[in-house]
């Protein structure tokens, strides 16, 4: 009886060219990084149906040959570099050229099989450069401060001008990001839900629609393990190392941390969640931890169920 042969691609992007490899076959071919070559590669790919393409998160170059691929009907996952970093140097692929790279992105498709990740249009890519440049003016706002309380004061007179106009390009960006939410009905639907939680505020809010798109549709111990907040094993053998978190999405994480940190003074089912583990010996941190992922899970619930927060109801299904 004849089987379908089940092919998984991997594609490394580079300025110039796209490389790809097909597993198990090992086929290889290389096309231009440009729209005719684009189209012809996403031509290619249909003809062999993988049932995964992953291509590696390359600072938006990838954005492209990911859109054309969905488009076209595949299932892409775009992966952060480091996971795959790591499962090369474990199965000893240490040499690096561009063709051994997509093999190992296929490696990694076929052993790993990440979930494919929902293609963002072209508001949402808005709104995701919208959040990294919020994200850029925070980070120069505190290394201006850093270098301020060092600083002669001839110095330090120029970096505060500096430290006021990043402010009110901050605030900017906050006006920026709440509109670009708004000017959209099923995101201004979907802020509204999130922002009905206590403790999410219009950042994470406004993070979450651009950066996490999966939020309403994984369950809540895959949501933590993308995010990067689900505790990972360190033991071996007798011993049992501490849990430590890590991975994942860690701009999401970080904002995620922020709001976490409101929602336990705001949000009652949060407040006593982490009351009780603080109480049971937990740790602060790690209490805190717990709590990120109950938020989040809490947040994924109430926009599945397209339902407002309700402490009674979602509080309890969330856990």
């Amino acid at each position: 009886m004849n089987t379908k042969q089940t092919y998984y691609a991997g594609i490394d992007v580079s300025k110039e060219h796209l490389d790809v490899v097909l597993r198990p076959t090992g086929e290889y071919l290389r096309e231009n990084n440009d729209e005719r070559g684009i189209e012809s590669l996403a031509a290619r790919l249909k003809e062999a149906s993988p049932a995964l393409v992953v291509v590696e998160a390359t600072g938006g170059m990838e954005q492209p040959v990911a859109a054309a691929l969905a488009v076209g009907g595949l299932p892409v996952a775009i992966v952060n570099p480091r996971q795959v970093r790591d499962f090369a140097k474990a199965v000893g692929r240490l040499a690096k050229t561009d063709r051994i790279d997509a093999a190992v992105l296929a490696h990694f498709a076929e052993a790993v099989r990440p979930e494919p990740r929902p293609l963002a249009d072209e508001h949402a890519r808005e709104l995701s450069a919208l959040v990294l440049r919020r994200r850029q003016i925070l980070d120069m706002i505190t290394a201006e401060g850093n270098r301020a309380r060092t600083a002669p004061k001839p110095v330090r007179r120029r970096i505060e001008a500096h430290l006021r106009w990043l402010r009110k390009e901050l605030e900017r960006a906050n006006e920026d990001l709440e509109g670009a939410v708004r000017e959209s009905p099923v995101w201004r639907e979907k802020d509204d839900l999130l922002r009905s939680v206590p403790g999410v505020g219009p950042t994470l809010s406004a993070t979450l629609l651009a950066e996490l798109p999966e939020l309403e549709y994984l369950d809540r111990r895959k949501l933590a393990a993308l995010v990067g907040v689900a505790p990972l094993n360190r033991d071996s053998g007798t011993l049992r190392g501490i849990r430590t978190v890590g991975g994942g999405r860690s701009a999401i994480r970080k904002t995620l941390y922020m709001a976490t940190l409101s929602a336990t003074r705001h949000n009652p089912a949060i407040r006593s969640f982490y009351g009780r583990l603080v109480a049971a010996g937990k740790p602060k941190k790690v209490a805190l931890t717990a709590c990120m992922r109950k938020l989040l899970a809490i947040v994924g619930a109430v926009l599945r169920n397209r339902a407002p927060w309700d402490a009674s109801r979602l509080a309890a299904g969330a856990t």
